[in-house]
């Protein structure tokens, strides 16, 4: 597929100039983008590029024995077909189903988290007509287990986390709420009859206090039990698709104590307990939010009443476009963050990126903030990937940042090094998996488009990858020197899951 073809799709995200602070705070950059991404994965859905018979070659054949080594390169899952052969560096491919054989009626993929219960792995896969949930075994294969459906009108952005034995699913469906949902029924589930759960009996409960029942993304914090909607519309509302805080102490009984507006619009947000070197915030809980422009810190250790939590810090950067998403290198010190902005790539409009952004030629950056001080963070350097895409999500586990980055796969940073060298000269990618093999040939290795590609991921402690991609399916993958490149590196003082 050539790159003139991937850019016409995206023209409704043209502008005449770079955005203004005006277009953030009125919702107009993100509207915009949006509108953007439907257009590009319906001119593509149109053209038949999302057709799942492409794609179920080697599920339909998978033995508990089969492993698809990445060799010389590359992974080549169905012998002969260059669509199903995939560029690789030391990461082999296990599984992989379609998104059909995972459930969903003609819909394409989207957020996905984990979670394991006594030595058993299960994912749950966002799709654009709910969820899709799977047990990942030990040889890596991965076994429809049934669904949670949307709670209303399909809408492909559905994003899902877990805290503690509960799925937290959130979607920009109007009406869709907050679903909750116990993942110990999975337990029992016999996968020769999978089971499509029912949105009014199965769940544990449906969180609606919600200006118009939806949200762009969904955030826990495990430790002190709590979930936290982000980017609920319409901005004009009393949070202002702020943090909204859901208290889980009882699960079946979930509640809003709070929220906190007071920088507008989140997309995405880290929420732990701080315990970095920075004393005056010793023990308090504090949530780093990517709110488009900034990175903005909060302390939201008291969460009740209509302005709760403070704002610790706003963040500018240099290039800045559309601030993204996040994750702190490590949760137990608290002294560095990565962060990626999803529209400073040149390639898809150079009209609309900041001209100082260091990811202008469509190659992304992974921005380096030292966090040691929580009012005054500082942008130290960044990563600079070799591959042409857009990054999307990204998650950082014992010294490896895991990233999504759209139609380039997954790629595996060796991050260890910042705390010594915060300016990302360090930094290494030591492993990917590109799940996407149509702009391979393309100058740079790819093209910064999300036509096609991951949008998420998740990494088990076991070391299985789920891949959850736009427009194929769900790979399950594994580094195949996972036990050396994870676990025998120099660490900062712990590790940290996502």
């Amino acid at each position: 597929m050539k790159f003139t073809t991937l850019t016409a799709a995206l023209l409704p995200l043209a502008a005449d100039a770079m955005f203004s602070k005006e277009e953030y705070t009125s919702g107009a950059v993100m509207e915009k983008m949006m509108a953007a991404k439907e257009a590009a994965w319906a001119h593509q859905k149109a053209a038949g590029n999302y057709d799942s018979k492409k794609w179920n070659g080697f599920g339909q054949k998978r033995t508990s024995k089969d492993v698809i080594k990445c060799t010389d390169g590359y992974a080549e899952a169905v012998p002969g077909d260059a669509d199903q052969t995939y560029k690789c560096k030391d990461i082999d491919m296990y599984d992989f189903k379609t998104h059909e054989e995972l459930g969903s009626n003609d819909g394409e993929g989207s957020g996905s988290w984990g979670w394991t219960h006594e030595g058993r792995d299960f994912i749950a896969i966002g799709q654009t007509d709910g969820a899709a949930f799977a047990e990942v075994t030990k040889t890596g294969e991965l076994v429809y287990l049934g669904r949670l459906p949307a709670q209303a009108d399909p809408v492909i952005w559905r994003e899902i986390k877990a805290n503690g034995d509960y799925l937290i699913v959130g979607s920009e469906g109007v009406g869709h709420g907050v679903q909750i949902f116990d993942m110990k029924k999975l337990l029992d589930v016999d996968p020769s009859e999978p089971v499509v759960f029912d949105t009014s009996k199965d769940l544990t409960a449906l969180f609606t206090d919600l200006p118009v029942g939806s949200s762009h993304n969904v955030v826990v914090n495990e430790e002190k039990n709590y979930a936290v909607a982000v980017g609920a519309q319409p901005r004009t509302d009393k949070c202002a698709s702020g943090l909204i805080f859901i208290n889980m102490d009882d699960p079946a009984n979930p509640f809003s104590p709070g929220c906190a507006p007071q920088d507008g619009y989140v997309h995405d947000a880290q929420c732990i307990v701080y315990r970095g070197p920075d004393e005056k915030y010793n023990g308090r809980d504090i949530c780093y939010g990517y709110n488009e422009d900034t990175l903005t810190i909060y302390d939201v250790t008291n969460k009740t009443g209509p302005q709760a939590s403070t704002i610790i810090s706003r963040t500018p950067y240099t290039g800045a476009t559309y601030t993204h998403q996040g994750w702190v290198l490590d949760p137990n010190w608290q002294t560095h963050l990565l962060l990626d902005d999803e529209l400073d790539e040149g390639e898809i409009d150079p009209n609309d990126t900041n001209p100082e952004s260091p990811a202008l030629d469509g190659f992304p950056v992974t921005y380096i903030f030292d966090i040691s001080n929580l009012e005054k963070p500082v942008n130290t350097g960044f990563y600079k990937s070799t591959t042409r895409s857009v990054d999307h999500n990204q998650f950082v586990h014992s010294g490896l940042a895991y990233q999504s980055n759209y139609q380039a796969g997954l790629r595996v940073l060796d991050v260890s090094t910042i705390t010594d060298d915060p300016t990302g000269k360090g930094v290494e990618e030591i492993a990917y998996f590109d799940v996407y093999p149509g702009d391979d040939n393309e100058e740079g290795g790819g093209v910064a488009l999300w036509d096609f590609g991951t949008w998420s991921h998740y990494t088990f402690a076991s070391g299985w990858i789920v891949i959850n991609t736009i427009d194929r399916g769900a790979f399950v993958v594994k580094m195949s020197k996972f036990s050396k490149r994870a676990h025998g590196k120099r660490w900062i003082r712990g590790a940290t899951r996502h």
